[in-house]
């Protein structure tokens, strides 16, 4: 099994930053990628980005390119958020994702382990 927890979540005002981490503990041999999605009540979980589990190749969501990026530290299994120029539309929960299997996937559906999520609030 493999454990995913997000961290790094607060509140922040517009046009601020945040970083936020996922830490990958358990047997992780099985995952390819790690993706970032973020929710809101009521709404379906939006792909915001994802990273090769070797970190060789990331992809941000057209919403969030050129204020986001992701980046992982390979020799602690750790990813991160780094999320620049904040707007109150960018205020949800955020998860990470691990996914397993060779094909990349935007649908949160074909993730396989989720950490709890965290919440990152941004006030205009």
């Amino acid at each position: 099994q493999v454990q995913l927890a997000e961290s790094g979540g607060g509140r922040v005002q517009a046009g601020g930053s945040l970083r936020l981490s996922c830490s990958a503990l358990g047997n992780t041999a099985d995952i390819t990628a790690v993706g970032w999605f973020r929710q809101t009540p009521g709404m379906e979980r939006e792909f915001v980005g994802r990273i090769t589990w070797n970190g060789a190749h990331t992809y941000v969501a057209d919403s969030v390119k050129g204020r986001f990026t992701i980046s992982r530290e390979n020799d602690k299994n750790m990813m991160y958020l780094q999320m620049n120029d904040l707007a109150p539309q960018d205020t949800a929960l955020y998860y990470c994702g691990g996914k397993r299997g060779i094909s990349s996937s935007e649908n949160p559906k074909h993730y396989d382990y989720w950490g709890q999520g965290t919440q990152v609030t941004v006030s205009s």
